[in-house]
């Protein structure tokens, strides 16, 4: 076994290799690597004697679970009905573009940045409604998510010359 599995061989024996704990394995393995590789699900399945496709079905059905690396900075638009009546369509457009991601990409080149459209953020009253890392900013509009998203930059650009 390679030190690459090593996390995952921990987190499976703090687990008693339970196939029955495989969510909260995989919450940590998460954890541990940033997403779920395949081949890290694959040793997972093997180790807990189920199958490959079982482990990539809970990995894929829960959307807290990522099967792809995802940025540092994660930026979530709400587009739930509050949110899109009150304009997310053009937000997340516009982050679409500022981000210059590519169709059927939500993470930037460079890997500073996901972009995850939601389908609620639990702050409805407050709509339209963007969260960056874990900072809820309400009542946002496409220039205001610009700003919030070149403030990030700057900051980052600011730490990589320290």
């Amino acid at each position: 076994m390679t030190d690459r599995f090593a996390p995952a061989a921990k987190i499976l024996q703090d687990f008693g290799k339970d196939s029955a704990k495989l969510i909260p394995i995989l919450q940590k393995v998460q954890d541990a690597y940033g997403f779920l590789p395949e081949d890290i699900m694959r040793f997972i399945a093997n180790e807990l004697n189920i199958s490959p496709a079982r482990v990539f079905g809970v990995a894929t059905f829960f959307a807290h679970f990522a099967i792809t690396p995802k940025g540092k900075h994660i930026v979530r638009v709400c587009n739930g009905t509050a949110c899109h009546v009150k304009g997310s369509a053009a937000i997340i457009n516009t982050v679409k573009e500022k981000l210059k991601l590519k169709p059927g990409k939500d993470t930037t080149e460079d890997g500073l940045f996901t972009l995850e459209c939601v389908s609620c953020l639990g702050a409805c009253g407050l709509a339209p409604v963007m969260v960056m890392d874990e900072t809820v900013h309400g009542q946002i509009t496409p220039a205001k998510a610009v700003e919030i998203i070149d403030e990030v930059v700057k900051q980052e650009a600011a730490h990589a010359h320290k």
